[in-house]
């Protein structure tokens, strides 16, 4: 029969869980998370959060940081409410007892607020250099004592439930269908609104940050179901991963350049200078180019992050857990560079919102990355995103119960999942073999530095996968790494067509045929939808989304 809860959330990250605290307090909350709660990208951040928390401050000073890395694309309503809604999220956190770092010259009265790539002011509130698992077990705590939410895990999504409701027959959100993990059965499972916090995809590409759980399933869903996505050519790529045979996608912070690390070549030469004034402190677009044109130009396969030059005791307390993972890989970074290398970090786009999370379809919210707010424009500023996460999971949360009390009525209960003639895969090399395939296309094509000739090699290869996909899908009964690969494929094909629509290189999207940002025709958003005859077509909606 499947169960029902008044908001149901399909993520347990950041986002997710901000979103259920705050719901709860108005209504029964399920969250389904796809793995435990320690397998996500909020865990795994290092740096922490951007917010306005000193006199020296300012919420104009963090708006033009963010205008500027973002190269013309921000929303400046959503950059102002955003930051503007920074400090009393942070505080919310703090009032659960989130260890947040405390500056050592202040008695440990005050916060020692860190400094990253493009930021002008040391804005960044962190937990050493463990931020997303110290705020992430706190928030976690919190929610598992909260009367009202029930966490329930192993569950991946596999499709929204999107019906006509009501007199006027609107398509409407209402749920989604589950993969339980454990029992390979597909579960129904609705709520008066549905929340994709379902995080990003960096998984679609062969070297990334991202935990595995990465695969674009919010995304692939919403646009299946016919939501607008936005920006998918916009995917930053992160400027120093370990490059180290067992290391599989090992982050080193970017506090670790705000505190003054150096970027070099193996032969010792800094060379961040020549591409811009900023040097290592410059926008994670800027420094991951100039890496790769390095890497390409000398034949290179790493450079090197240089943390000698800063205090050792400074170091081990700046950067507990990166030191202790470093030493576990024979790597003393107080007395030796580190092999660095770009990986696949974040998507900057993602399913289109307004102010309040609202999605193009109506009761369906998207928060944290695989939401394109308008916060990040073509490139985001670091740590804004834990910030974005904080702020719009309440800002769809207060808008939701809100919305709750004229959500339309269903005539009907969903029908439940029915497999049709499906049998048990016999052949998962297909599923392992396209796998690799998509994330290396993507990788050689659709990476750092693009063209028009490689956009056009990718996307042939992509569709042809995504036809063999769909078949697989078909006929025979679903797994995790079916569903995850039907997902990925999806998104990969949609990077690709936003790609191929922007003629022009501007933040994060760089193409050869196109070098130069073309103010003229290009300072706007790239929207995809699923088209008439089930390919991406591009379109043209205002915001914010009026519901009924």
């Amino acid at each position: 029969m499947g169960r029902h809860a008044d908001f149901l959330v399909i993520g347990g990250g950041l986002a997710g869980l901000t979103f259920a605290r705050r719901a709860s307090r108005h209504g029964s909350v399920l969250v389904l998370g796809k793995k435990q709660p320690d397998e996500s990208a909020s865990d795994r951040a290092q740096g922490g959060i951007a917010a306005v928390l000193s006199a020296g401050d300012s919420f104009e000073s963090h708006a033009q940081d963010t205008f500027r890395a973002g190269a013309g694309l921000c929303n400046p309503e959503v950059v102002r409410t955003c930051i503007a809604g920074g400090p009393a999220a942070v505080q919310e956190l703090i009032d659960l007892g989130a260890p947040f770092s405390r500056a050592q010259d202040a008695g440990g009265q005050g916060f020692d607020l860190g400094k990253e790539g493009g930021h002008s002011q040391r804005r960044i509130l962190h937990a050493g250099d463990f931020t997303g698992h110290e705020v992430m077990a706190t928030l976690l705590a919190a929610a598992r004592s909260t009367p009202g939410i029930t966490l329930l895990d192993h569950l991946i999504a596999v499709n929204l439930i999107v019906e006509p409701a009501g007199g006027g027959g609107v398509r409407t959100c209402r749920g989604v269908y589950a993969l339980d993990q454990r029992t390979g059965r597909v579960e129904t499972f609705t709520g008066g609104c549905t929340v994709l916090a379902t995080g990003g995809a960096g998984k679609v590409y062969v070297y990334t940050s991202n935990p595995d759980v990465a695969t674009g399933d919010g995304m692939a869903m919403a646009y299946r179901a016919g939501a607008e996505l936005a920006n998918l050519e916009f995917v930053q790529f992160h400027p120093t991963c370990l490059y180290h045979r067992k290391a599989k996608s090992f982050l080193l912070s970017e506090a670790m350049r705000g505190e003054g690390g150096k970027l070099r070549l193996l032969d010792g030469q800094e060379f961040m200078q020549a591409y811009d004034p900023r040097g290592a402190l410059a926008t994670r677009d800027v420094v991951t180019r100039a890496i790769d044109r390095e890497l390409k130009k000398r034949g290179d396969d790493c450079v090197l992050l240089d943390m000698t030059g800063l205090a050792p005791d400074f170091l081990t307390r700046r950067f507990p857990n990166i030191h202790q993972q470093l030493l576990a890989y024979g790597i003393d970074m107080t007395r030796e560079p580190i092999q660095v290398v770009p990986a696949a970090h974040y998507f900057c786009g993602g399913v289109r919102t307004d102010l309040a999370g609202r999605t193009s379809i109506p009761g369906l919210y998207a928060v944290g990355e695989t939401a394109c707010t308008g916060l990040h424009g073509a490139n985001r500023l670091a740590s804004n995103s834990l910030l974005e996460a904080l702020v719009f999971g309440r800002r769809a949360a207060e808008d939701a119960v809100a919305w709750l009390p004229t959500a339309p009525v269903f005539p009907a209960a969903p029908r439940e999942w029915d497999p049709g003639d499906a049998v048990d895969a016999d052949e998962m090399v297909v599923v392992a073999q396209n796998w690799d395939e998509i994330r290396r296309s993507m990788w050689n094509y659709v990476g750092i530095v693009r063209s028009t000739k490689r956009l056009e090699r990718a996307l042939r290869r992509v569709q042809m996968i995504r036809e063999e996909i769909q078949e697989f899908y078909w006929d025979f009964l679903l797994t995790s790494d079916l569903v995850e690969l039907r997902n990925l494929a999806q998104v990969a094909e949609l990077v690709i067509h936003a790609a191929r629509l922007r003629k022009e290189s501007r933040g994060l999207h760089f193409t050869l045929d196109h070098p130069q940002p073309d103010d003229a025709h290009w300072v706007r958003d790239t929207v995809l939808q699923l088209g008439p005859r089930g390919a991406p077509v591009a379109v043209e909606s205002p915001l914010p989304y009026g519901w009924p």
